[in-house]
């Protein structure tokens, strides 16, 4: 066993450092070139979109662009904003956190994308509302159902069962150390909840996590806001840091300049997960009037990851000076040391709230991108499920996931969380491959919707004759 964990390992760094990382951050410097800085001029029309009629549904059964956007936010924000920026500033220092800072500002322009192109090929349901994502863009559009169920194999996988395994660890371990609760009764209580909300389907789901993801984010942020003020003294001097390490890197950082650009990089890529074909998926289940709309909101909810909630991580930690370069305190580990420094002894307590609400909300988040792509395994051409068979796979699928939740409460998961970074190294490669291809049509999305904004057009409506090509389209027109 260890040698194939050792096996994996290599390909994982040969693939994520030589080729996805180098592939995610060419894309995403050719995205912001090709749609003029979309993720900049764009900005004051994501906020207006993101707040607009935030807590509502249009009918009902359709999803609202919040709800959309709290859909992938609770999946891409999970304990990696808190253990993986600590780890990072560890590793490459404080300059590693100006290099995150610039790879979500180049990511927010791929994640424009994918949402955009998935909201375009995006299919009706039967019972109402809309569902698509990769996979579906991947089949309808460039006409290739072999690599689409590929797609939907690797991320339903990787995400809906190895990653929920993760973060049910996470959520035992901080129970466990902060409050002494035994794992059978974390298991017991975590598959219940699970079971509770994955059981109703995408609309739970997105009712469900609209309402946690603000609180989640808003408790985190405000803690480590406090935090920032009893210190706000230091706050010059951590900039100047970071700004200053980002190119002149302390000599106790291991490989210098290119171990500073590549930890910044990597944190910021592998946490707002833009362009790994996560986030289209719940980007797909949103109503609207032309496809840009939800492609702006997920290019926003990139900052929303980065800028603000790994931010305030980096801050926290720098603020208060309990970090050491190449030390061996890291991850969960020194974010309670930082903030113990204010809170004192009620930090882990502070932590494990946090904790449990960043990885629950993953949990839900992640069984959502299974769920959507499990219609592939039945060869379904319309991308609906209304076999018995298909059903039952959904309900098995179901069982699995509440399974591997209860698994993850008690297993060590070094291993299968190395296996689930190569299966989503290869996810992250279908997805580029896709997006590389298709992203003219987000392109001529785009351009449409700022001319009609332009003539004085408040809530721009999309017409697929634009697009020289409206194979695969088949939801517009529908709404």
């Amino acid at each position: 066993m260890e040698g194939l964990h050792n096996f994996i390992n290599d390909i994982n760094g040969f693939i994520w450092t030589y080729i996805i990382i180098w592939a995610l951050i060419g894309l995403g410097v050719f995205f912001t070139l090709r749609t003029k800085l979309v993720q900049l001029k764009m900005l004051p029309e994501m906020l207006r979109l993101t707040t607009e009629k935030s807590g509502r549904t249009s009918n009902g059964k359709e999803v609202s662009g919040f709800q959309a956007l709290c859909v992938s936010t609770a999946s891409r924000v999970g304990v990696g904003n808190i253990a993986g920026v600590a780890i990072a500033i560890v590793t490459g220092g404080p300059g590693a956190v100006f290099w995150m800072w610039l790879i979500a500002f180049i990511g927010a322009s791929t994640g424009f994308v994918e949402s955009t192109l998935a909201q375009i090929y995006k299919l009706p349901k039967r019972d109402g509302g809309f569902h698509g994502g990769p996979a579906y863009y991947i089949k309808n559009a460039l006409n290739q159902p072999k690599v689409a169920k590929l797609f939907a194999i690797l991320i339903s996988v990787t995400f809906g069962l190895i990653y929920a395994s993760v973060q049910a660890n996470t959520i035992t371990l901080s129970l466990v150390t902060a409050f002494g609760i035994p794992n059978h009764v974390v298991a017991t209580a975590l598959v219940i909840m699970t079971a509770v909300v994955i059981s109703g389907g995408v609309r739970r789901i997105a009712t469900f996590t609209s309402f946690l993801v603000p609180i989640m984010a808003g408790i985190y942020i405000l803690a480590s806001l406090y935090i920032i003020v009893v210190n706000i003294e230091r706050v010059p001097a951590m900039f100047a840091l970071i700004v200053h390490d980002a190119f002149t890197p302390q000599a106790a950082v291991g490989g210098g300049l290119g171990s500073v650009f590549m930890t910044g990089i990597r944190r910021g890529l592998f946490s707002n997960e833009a362009g790994e074909g996560s986030v289209p998926n719940a980007a797909a289940t949103a109503g609207g009037k032309h496809p840009v709309r939800q492609g702006l909101i997920q290019s926003f909810g990139v900052y929303v990851d980065t800028w603000f909630i790994c931010t305030a991580t980096a801050f926290t930690i720098l603020i208060t000076s309990q970090y050491e370069i190449g030390g061996s305190i890291t991850g969960i580990a020194l974010a309670q040391q930082s903030f113990a420094t204010v809170f004192g002894s009620v930090a882990p307590v502070i932590l494990s709230v946090i904790v449990f609400l960043f990885a629950f909300s993953s949990i839900v988040g992640n069984y959502y991108y299974g769920e959507v792509n499990i219609p592939f395994f039945q060869g379904d051409e319309s991308g609906e499920s209304p076999s018995i068979i298909a059903r039952n796979a959904l309900a098995i699928y179901r069982a699995f996931v509440i399974f591997m939740v209860a698994f993850g409460c008690f297993a060590e998961l070094s291993f299968v969380w190395d296996a689930a970074d190569l299966f989503m190294g290869f996810l992250a490669l279908t997805n580029l491959y896709a997006i590389a291809r298709l992203g003219k049509y987000a392109f001529i999305a785009l351009d449409d919707y700022i001319a009609q904004k332009k003539n004085g057009v408040e809530d721009p409506v999309f017409n697929p004759s634009i697009l020289p090509d409206t194979r695969g389209i088949h939801a517009w027109g529908k709404e």
